[in-house]
């Protein structure tokens, strides 16, 4: 065959002579080759692994040139102007609102930062589902916005394509993607028969295939253009999809095809033959698809035949039946398309492709190649239409799938492309009835879960609800069809059309039905339930995702006038709706009891349809309200609601445990209360505002269930409250009055006005943070559009009412943030409590916004006692709702605020200060809002008359001064007020109940008649109940019995109830007044005249007798009558027997208070006394002062013997001295350090890199720079004193420092093992010898021993001497000799060796061996002088890095040096230094010329110009007896400045050219012969040069350079001040040694005077020079010897080595001993440089970009954290990076964070984050991704606790890291 011989053949060249056939016009016989060629090479049979096919489609595409070649020509040909970049989830995309035009709209980053965007409101993401970057689509977002490349449009001008370089493709194409489709047809199985896996192996085999795909989309216009031809065409598609007829395997695989066809319709085939078509109508509409389907059916009525879950469904049968009926004439009415329901067909690959997509449930690389191709127009309209072709089967496959969460991102990432696209939604609402598919699809989903709703009448309930417990609703498997449901809403024309066709809206308010009344509560009576659901969540979520943000989409577009006709139209509907649901619930007039549900979705469609008819569409609100009757029943469910919360407060659901409370916040909390508790509120103001105001009144009392409570009987029975429930209750249905009648979020305020309450409400209850504001502001258009309406608004409110607290780092580590807290102006106007109350999910939040009001009244002088809640003016009611004010002016309000203001008075239980301040408030609402024209409002009152002779008319005002003389109660025959049988004449039966209710013996009868009746309930409810059914026939069955008949009737035989007669005689005017007198405990607290000088101005802020002052004064201002009254009752003088006054129970009171007054005193007193204890106790605790320092230098010498150190043990509490036997130790923490070794010579950090160009070099660190030394060293000389000439431990040196506490170690142990036993998490490990110190809970280690202070030679120690400086040279040589006294064994030495091997154990074994053979005595004695090293060099560096501070600083009180020391020198009295080599000989005499003896073979000793001076004077002072004397330390000190100084001037001389070098030399031999030749650096300096000329000369080196870069010329000034900085630092470190030894002043000086300041106070100089800054360096030398002489003998040591390069002893002899302060790396200002750039760089060590990538700030490191890649030995790369580089202290910037994290040891913690955006707040996980920006004040800490290694001590929250970060 011809294809066979083809196939041998090489592929390019096949290629190019197939594409060279085929471009002549006659090309018949190349389509022949090639289509057998492609028969051949695209065998669906052969394994699609197999990638020879892939490789020849490439070749055949190319046309025989190279397939790279070929991408790069056409790619030269792409004419796209979008950018199209398809990205998967966790991609960082940027979003901008100022240029979006859909909320949606994301661009990648390249096209954002090339794109204009400074001062928009813009954001960084990671995608969740992934997305598309839409630059260059102007149905997006706005041209302005488009980056450079999309700006300018540069694929318009592209040249057109030559027809024969895609002409390959399109042949080779089609049979590709066919291949591709029969590979998924045949690898296809019904997931119910197959393992998830099968799916997963299909798709990974076929991977390359769909990977070349992707790349030819790639390509850019021209190849996509090919492509969207190839999956559009119909022709080809039915050429191709069936096979050839002898093709067996084709056939087999397009049967398979079609089976997988038969049920992609929403209803299978088999359900359709079985029922008929009636069935069919039916079931097509509400199944739920191919496996439940007949189920579903079975709800309707229509049971099919055969249905297998017949038996299952059969108890729904009945109620099922009416459901049925009725959804289902609906619903076939509205489905205009047997398409939505019947199996889908393909008419081409696209069709067939996305199928498959489905079914294998969205691969993500279909996905990416199916949006890759979106740029392209065509294929954008065909794949819409596609994709809402399968709609339906989308829904069927989501759910079914196990991985539901994964698919509806890859569902999400496609729709939300499509549509965002306000053109492409309204073309496919129009084309494609994409709104009628949209509405059926979610309908059909929803059905899978209903089940029968039990709220009001369980039994005959006919209502059917959504169960939250399903899988559907947990785990929110509806999102992606709701999500794209509220997409499409957001563009007005497709919204519109929605609002016009009224078959769907009611098929949309069904489907709202479904969750109305969705999760019930049931309140628990007996048990506590078992089982918590937690279907809340579900519930709550589904109420606001797809009830509520569809209605917010709705509502955007009706806000205009001439949208009315819309919102009629929704409002008509809910009321039908809701009609109909009160009918399937069975609801007449009450509401069953104990139960509730928070959702009730139509009456909040009703109530913002309401609002916003009102509010913008100028319509009259009576248009829209039902009857009065209907108007009742919508009031009921809100009340309840309103009620429960009530209840679920007092813990009358405790029983339902804690997620009744859960759903109660909820309710409340910011992001439902827009939808949920606001639209609640504003229905019951609508139906209050329309009802009978008494009606509504007596229904909020009775909800609440307090109406027993409301009566003037001072004992009462309540049926439905325990007694402890009835306060919170009754203070629960007054502040919800309150709330009703002063709210007026939609009831005229507007939108800047609303936004202003909120923010002041939420500002007043706590500071808040930017970002915290911004989520606790309810929005209130779609929240999922995340466009604030008016967002420049709110940063305009925010200016206006609240100040900016700048972020303060509190010295304690606790870092704030930029916090806004309210101006004072706010406090004193704008802070209004009912707001705080509505807003709070806590109640604790309540109390803090009172806390902090009352702070603000202290502050500014105000007022100071405790005060009440301010009564705040509200904004002026729009005209619609006028109404509500009668609320305020209904005699049964007033009935209960008369009741309730008399209980208060007579202290009757259950009483509050919170009662009094609502009841206040509401009258106080009443006197300000007045209803106008009163007349005709007396009316009514006319035939009610017979019940209500309490007041006259309605009008508050009136009613305020009308006496009420006798009420009529009902009480228990127990209560006071019954008669007892005693003989009226004595008192008794008055004296609990005051002499005003005295009963009435005589007159009984004639005052009986106007004795008030006080029956709030009873028989009110009962006139209305006949009012709204008089014309109803059910009549007799409505009114059944109202309770009040069984009312009493409690458990246990309550007491017969009386009727009494009590006599009163006050109005609210007198008992307001007596309430006056009764708060200010005087009794003539209102003069009569106190009105004539009203000052309104105090009357703002105060207490309830400021409250109940400013009602007066409005009252009378209100009305002169009331004046009067006042006057009157003021001007009464008190009447004789008042109520409460002087009887025997006030006595009592009086003396109650004067016993509270004392009490207070006592405690106040005993309070002081505490605290004053308490710090001195502190005092002392802190002050243990090294122990050296308190041998009280003032004492006489005889006493100073005697003395000892006294210690305290902080755990025992004794105090006593260090023993040998009973040691104290100081705690400590000894911590590797390598801060010194991270020091530079440049005083500026380095900087971090953000570019590949920039590099960080650390070969100029102090810790290299030393290392190289010591290797370099090693190389020559002798090992032993390679060792004793330097220093280790500048990386990794042990650290040790002390919080000042000292305890008994024998304490200590014993507190470490109740450490080990207590089983409490603790932040540190027991075993490691951590704890945290007793007293102070500082973060410790180890403990160091005291020793134990015997005064022997305390006083010889610091005399002065006035030995010759031989003699003490001597001396100091003899102690030298003297072998250390091996310490006894004892308690101390046990515990000094444990220190030292604690301190060998802190730092790692790597920063210990130096030596040649490690482990040996050399070694270990640098180690231990480098312990003591590094901690004085630390402890300088802690100085700023000299010692101008002077002083004991704080550093010294904490020091434990001294201890140190001890501890050190005990452990190196060990070694001796052998004699012959000790350097001290070398130091002070010449040495004797050893004759040539064997000796050449072993290496010589370091020479004394490359020693480390300061390592050498720890050596000597550690290895000298202690306590060492003054004198010699000096003489020491003498010694070793001579040959710094020496040193100096050798380095120096290196630094001079030849010729300078010269000059020197003959200058400074002529000033040899002086006398005091010796000091004067002219002389040595020529000296040293002439010694170090000889021989192999060092100055040969680098002659050349050096005349090049010295131009200046080396004055005797700019010499003296270079020794002296090259001396500087040996003389700082001895100075802080003899500080510590011997407890010497630091005295503090400038900058320029230090050399001589220490030169003085180390007895280089006897006093310092005038002016001090005129120090010669020279005069401090004190040669023991000619000095001349020892110079020579140590520079011949340099010119003698035969070994050494003079290149080599340069580098040894120039060794700079001054560093710059440790620094961290210098940051970029914005974060999001240092972000760009690493995010997405690769690690050095893997190679693979890190899913958690981190920066070390100490040396730049980037690292994977947590990262897997990078393990060694089971330890992740950051805190192997933390070992090397910081000894296991490490500082990382975690990039996709923002937040630092220290790494200290084995633990870790968070440490916070440096960067903080504009309002001064962390962005942690960048998940707002605003743009950050450096806080320098918080860098300096952080750099601040590294330097000073405090991050164990500032930070509290410390966690094992189990070495895996």
């Amino acid at each position: 065959m011809m294809a066979a011989s083809l196939l041998r053949r090489d592929k390019r060249a096949t290629a190019a002579h197939l594409k060279a056939d085929l471009t002549r016009t006659d090309n018949s016989s190349g389509l022949r080759q090639l289509q057998e060629l492609l028969d051949a090479v695209l065998n669906p049979e052969k394994p699609a692994a197999d990638t020879e096919a892939l490789d020849w489609c490439k070749c055949l595409i190319a046309g025989g040139e190279g397939f790279e070649e070929f991408c790069k020509t056409v790619r030269s040909y792409d004419n796209a102007t979008l950018c199209g970049l398809v990205w998967t989830a966790n991609f960082v995309a940027y979003r901008c609102r100022t240029c979006g035009i859909s909320p949606c709209m994301s661009l990648c980053a390249e096209c954002f930062n090339n794109g204009e965007h400074t001062g928009h409101d813009f954001n960084m993401f990671r995608s969740q589902a992934g997305g598309a970057c839409d630059c260059g689509d102007s149905n997006v977002m706005r041209d302005s916005g488009f980056c450079r490349r999309h700006r300018l449009r540069t694929g318009e001008n592209v040249p057109s394509i030559p027809r024969d370089l895609l002409l390959m493709s399109e042949m080779v194409l089609p049979r590709f993607i066919l291949c591709i489709i029969q590979y998924l047809r045949d690898g296809y199985v019904e997931p119910d028969t197959s393992a998830e896996r099968d799916l997963q192996k299909v798709l990974q085999q076929l991977e390359p295939q769909i990977t070349f795909l992707e790349e030819l989309t790639k390509m850019g216009g021209a190849m996509r253009t090919v492509l969207t031809k190839i999956l559009t065409n119909q022709q080809t598609y039915k050429e191709l999809s069936m096979g050839q007829e002898e093709n067996v395997y084709a056939k087999k695989n397009y049967d398979k095809y079609l089976s997988a066809l038969k049920n992609s319709g929403l209803v299978s085939v088999e359900e359709k033959s079985q029922g008929g078509a009636a069935a069919a109508a039916a079931a097509a509409d509400v199944a739920v698809g191919a496996e439940g389907g007949a189920g579903a059916m079975v709800l309707l009525g229509t049971s099919g035949p055969g249905s297998p879950d017949d038996s299952t469904k059969e108890e729904d049968q009945d109620g099922g039946q009416f459901v049925g009926q009725r959804k289902r004439v609906k619903l076939s009415s509205s489905t205009k398309d047997p398409y939505i329901i019947d199996s889908l067909k393909h008419k081409c690959f696209l069709e067939e492709l996305l199928f498959w997509t489905i079914k294998f449930e969205f691969p993500q690389k279909m996905v990416t190649f199916l949006l890759n191709m979106l740029p392209d127009q065509d294929y954008k309209i065909t794949f819409t239409k596609t994709f809402v072709q399968h709609y339906a089967f989308i829904m069927k496959t989501l759910m079914k799938s196990h991985e539901s969460d994964t698919m509806s991102n890859r569902i999400v990432h496609i729709s939300v492309q499509l549509f965002s696209n306000e053109e492409l939604a309204r073309h496919m609402t129009e084309e494609c009835q994409l709104l009628d598919i949209m509405v059926t699809v979610l309908l059909y989903m929803m059905e899978s879960c209903l089940i029968k709703s039990e709220l009001q009448d369980e039994e005959n309930n006919r209502h059917v609800v959504v169960n939250c417990s399903e899988a559907l609703l947990k785990n929110n498997t509806y999102w992606p069809l709701v999500s794209d449901f509220i997409n499409i809403l957001s563009h007005q024309s497709v919204a519109k059309k929605f609002l016009e066709d009224h078959s769907l809206l009611m098929l949309w308010m069904s489907f709202v039905s479904f969750f109305q009344g969705m999760n019930l509560n049931k309140r628990e009576l007996n048990e506590h339930v078992e089982f918590e659901s937690q279907t809340y969540y579900a519930a709550f979520a589904a109420e606001l995702e797809a009830c509520a943000q569809p209605m917010w989409g709705l509502l955007t577009h009706c806000k205009v006038k001439e949208t009315q006709e819309y919102t009629k139209t929704v409002v008509r509907y809910c009321l039908e709706t809701l009609q109909i649901w009160f009918d399937a619930i069975g609801f007449i007039d009450e509401p069953a009891p104990n139960q509730v549900t928070f959702h009730l979705p139509l009456h909040r469609y009703y109530a913002m349809f309401l609002s916003r008819a009102v509010k913008c569409q100028g319509l009259d609100l009576d248009s829209l309200l039902p009857d009065q009757e209907m108007l009742m029943k919508i009031m009921v469910h809100p009340l309840q609601i309103q009620a429960c919360l009530s209840e679920i407060h007092s813990n009358m659901w405790v029983r339902n445990g804690l997620q009744i409370k859960g759903q109660a916040m909820t309710y409340v909390q910011s992001h439902f209360c827009n939808s949920m508790i606001d639209p609640d509120i504003y229905l019951l103001q609508v139906c209050a505002s329309r009802l009978d105001p008494d009606y509504f009144i007596s229904s909020v009392f009775e909800r609440f269930k307090v109406v027993d409570l409301l009566t003037m009987a001072s004992q009462h029975q309540n049926a439905v409250l325990d007694s402890e429930q009835e306060r919170p209750m009754l203070e629960g249905a007054l502040t919800f009055l309150v709330i009703l009648t002063s709210l007026r979020i939609h009831l005229g305020m507007t939108d800047d006005e609303i936004l202003r309450s909120e923010m002041v409400s939420q500002l007043c209850m706590n500071d808040r943070t930017h970002s915290a504001l911004l989520d606790l502001i309810p929005e209130n258009p779609n929240p999922k559009s995340g466009i604030v309406p008016g967002s420049c608004s709110f940063e305009d409110v925010l200016s206006a009412v609240s100040d900016f607290k700048a972020p303060v780092f509190e010295p304690g580590g606790s870092m704030q943030q930029g916090m806004y807290t309210p101006k004072a102006e706010v406090w004193e106007k704008e802070f209004d409590p009912i707001m705080v109350v509505l807003r709070t999910v806590y109640r604790r939040d309540v109390q803090s916004a009172m806390d902090r009001y009352s702070a603000f009244l202290k502050q500014y002088g105000i007022h100071t006692g405790n005060p009440w809640p301010p009564y705040k003016e509200r904004t002026p009611l729009h005209p619609c709702y006028k109404g509500l004010i009668r609320l305020l002016h209904c005699k049964t309000l007033h009935i209960v605020i008369f009741t309730l203001l008399y209980k208060i008075w007579m202290d009757h239980q259950n009483m509050s200060e919170h009662v009094l301040c609502m009841v206040l408030y509401l009258i106080e609402l009443g006197l300000d809002n007045q209803v106008q024209d009163s007349k005709e409002d007396e009316e009514p009152c006319i035939e009610e008359h017979c019940h209500d002779s309490w007041f006259p008319g309605t009008n508050l005002l009136s009613n305020l001064h009308h006496v009420i003389n006798f009420v009529r109660v009902r009480v228990p025959e127990t209560a006071p007020e019954v008669k007892r049988e005693t003989p009226p004449s004595t008192s008794a039966e008055a004296s609990s109940y005051g002499q005003n209710s005295r009963r009435l013996s005589g007159n009984w009868r004639e005052n009986l008649r106007e004795a008030q009746v006080f029956s709030l309930v009873a028989e009110r409810r009962r006139k209305f109940q006949e009012m709204i059914n008089r014309n109803s026939t059910e009549a007799a069955q409505v009114v059944r019995p109202k309770s009040s008949s069984t009312r009493w009737v409690s458990p246990g035989t309550p007491p017969q109830l009386v009727t009494e007669i009590l006599e009163i005689r006050e109005s609210m005017l007198s008992l307001l007044v007596k309430l006056h007198q009764k708060m200010s405990s005087k009794q003539n607290s209102l003069s009569a005249s106190w009105l004539d000088e009203p000052d309104t101005s105090r009357h703002a802020h105060g207490d309830g007798i400021t409250a109940i002052e400013r009602i007066l004064t409005k009252a009378a201002a209100r009305s002169c009558q009331i004046k009067r009254s006042i006057q009157d009752i003021c001007g009464k003088v008190c009447p004789p027997v008042p109520p409460k006054k002087n009887s025997p129970s006030d006595k009592k009171a009086m003396d109650k208070e004067e016993r509270r007054q004392r009490a207070r005193e006592r405690q106040q007193k005993l309070l002081a006394e505490f605290a004053s204890r308490q710090k001195s106790f502190m005092e002392t605790a802190m002050d243990v002062e090294s122990p050296e320092t308190e041998a009280a230098m003032d004492l006489g010498p005889s006493e100073v013997m005697e003395s000892e150190v006294l210690y305290d043990c902080v755990i025992c509490g004794q105090s006593g001295p260090s023993t040998e036997d009973r040691p104290t130790g100081l705690v400590v923490l000894l911590q590797a350090s390598s801060v010194l070794g991270h020091r530079c010579k440049s005083k500026q950090p380095k900087q971090l890199p953000t570019s590949d160009e920039e590099h960080i070099y650390l070969a100029d660190t102090c810790g290299v720079a030393h290392d190289v030394r010591l290797t370099l060293m090693q190389q020559f000389f002798k090992d032993s004193s390679c060792l004793q000439s330097v220093s280790i431990g500048w990386d990794g040196g042990v650290y040790v420092q002390t919080c000042g506490h000292t305890l008994h170690i024998d304490c200590h142990k014993s507190y470490m093992e109740s450490l080990r036993n207590d089983q409490v998490l603790q932040g540190f490990s027991v075993d490691k010898g951590e704890f945290t110190c007793p007293l102070c809970r500082q973060f410790a280690n180890s403990v160091l021993p005291c020793r134990p202070g015997r005064g022997t030679d305390a006083s010889g120690w610091h005399t002065p001497t006035n030995k010759a400086a031989r003699v003490l040279v001597k001396e100091v040589e003899d102690l030298q000799e003297k072998l250390g006294l091996f310490p006894t064994e004892s308690n101390l030495s046990k515990e000094m060796e444990l220190v030292i091997k604690d301190i060998k154990n802190t730092t790692q074994k790597k920063y210990m061996d130096y030596g040649k053979n490690p482990g040996s005595p050399d070694n270990d004695f640098l180690f231990m002088y480098s312990v003591a090293r590094t901690n004085l060099e630390l402890e300088l560096v802690h100085r700023g890095g000299n010692m101008c501070s002077g002083g004991a600083s704080a550093a010294a009180k904490r020091s434990c040096l001294n201890q140190l020391f001890h501890v050190l020198a005990m452990h190196m009295r060990l070694y001796s230094i052998d004699s012959a080599y000790n350097p001290w000989t070398k130091l002070t005499q010449i040495a004797q010329h050893k004759e040539a003896d064997g000796f050449d073979e072993e290496r010589p000793e370091v020479p004394m110009l490359f020693r480390d001076v300061p390592s050498l004077l720890i050596i000597f002072v550690l290895t000298m007896p202690q306590p060492l004397r003054k004198e010699h330390f000096t003489c020491v000190i003498k010694m070793l400045y001579n040959l710094q100084f020496t040193q100096a001037l050798a380095a120096l001389s290196t630094k001079l050219s030849y010729e300078e070098r010269q000059a020197w030399v003959t200058s400074g031999a002529l000033k040899k012969n002086a006398a005091s030749s010796e000091k004067s650096f002219e002389a040595l300096l020529s000296h040293v040069i002439g010694e170090l000329s000889k021989d192999k000369s060092v100055y040969k080196v680098n002659s050349e350079e050096t005349t090049m870069l010295s131009s200046s010329v080396w004055s005797p000034q700019s010499i003296e001040f270079s020794l002296q900085q090259f001396c500087l630092p040996f003389l700082r470190l001895s100075c802080l040694l003899q500080h510590h030894l011997y407890g010497d002043n630091l005295t503090g000086c400038p900058e320029e005077e230090e050399f001589s300041s220490l030169a003085v106070c180390l007895g280089l100089l006897p006093s310092a020079p005038q002016p001090p800054s005129a120090v010669h360096s020279a005069s401090c030398l004190e040669w023991p010897f000619n000095a001349f002489d020892l110079v020579t003998q140590w520079c011949d040591e340099v010119t003698g080595l035969s070994q050494m390069q003079p290149e080599q002893s340069l580098s040894l002899l120039v060794h700079d001993p001054q560093w710059a302060a440790p620094r961290l790396l210098q940051l970029p200002d914005n974060y999001n440089i240092i972000f760009q750039y690493y995010h997405r760089k690769a690690c050095t060590a893997c190679k693979k970009v890190p899913k958690d990538p981190a920066l070390c700030l100490v040396c730049g490191a980037f690292v994977c954290l947590k990262g897997g890649c990078c393990k060694q030995q089971g330890t992740c790369e950051c805190v192997l990076h933390s070992q090397h580089c910081g000894a296991a202290t490490g500082i990382f910037l975690l990039i996709n964070a923002s937040v630092i994290i220290i790494i200290r040891g084995h633990r870790f913690c968070l440490w916070g984050s440096v960067y903080l955006d504009a309002h001064g707040e962390e962005d942690r996980d960048l998940r707002r991704g605003k743009p950050l920006f450096l806080c320098e004040e918080r860098y300096r800490v952080l750099e601040q606790q590294w330097v000073s290694h405090t991050f164990d001590h500032i930070n509290k929250r410390w966690g094992p890291h189990y070495n895996g970060l």
